[in-house]
């Protein structure tokens, strides 16, 4: 049986679609990280997002608190004895900085939350350059495997090409130069 020559462009077509499934690889990888990433940020900043609210309902109950014995010290009026409008006033006071309190805590909650849903929104921008670039690098990975197979060099180029575009979305994964 005489052996087949080898034609050299299949060499390179190998080496390729090695190069193809490595990259594609890494983009799942990666795009994995990301999604991960954006779903544990998305649970954390609704997580914060109700601690806020807590901290918003325990305000208002201090502030309806506070509300009630403004009005019944006004409704005492003069006639009130001193030590139980000093009283009255105290408590007022008191509900006036756990608000205050509460306001400032509220503040830093939801920075902390928006940061969070930054992190998340910029994880999804990554997941999906990467999972546009799976998709590219699959698809040129089935073409390449086609050319070998029918020994046809224009369905190569054509995986090149599918390739080359599946690579841009990868380094995109990375430096998001492509804006979506």
């Amino acid at each position: 049986m005489a052996e087949e020559k080898k034609e050299k462009w299949l060499n390179y077509l190998a080496l390729t679609t090695v190069i193809l499934a490595v990259c594609a690889t890494l983009s799942t990888f990666k795009g994995g990280n990301f999604s991960t990433r954006s779903i544990l940020s998305q649970t954390q900043a609704s997580d914060m997002w109700a601690f806020y609210q807590a901290k918003s309902i325990k305000g208002y109950i201090y502030e309806m608190q506070k509300d009630k014995l403004e009005l019944e010290l006004k409704a005492m009026g003069p006639r009130s004895s001193r030590p139980v409008a000093e009283d009255y006033q105290k408590r007022i006071d008191a509900y006036g900085k756990k608000i205050k309190k509460y306001d400032e805590e509220k503040a830093t909650i939801e920075k902390d939350a928006r940061n969070l849903e930054k992190v998340r929104d910029d994880a999804q921008i990554h997941s999906k350059a990467f999972g546009m670039a799976v998709i590219f690098l699959q698809i040129a990975i089935l073409l390449s495997s086609i050319a070998a197979l029918l020994k046809k060099k224009p369905v190569w180029y054509a995986g090149l090409v599918t390739g080359v575009l599946g690579l841009v979305y990868f380094a995109n994964g990375f430096l998001l130069f492509l804006k979506q």
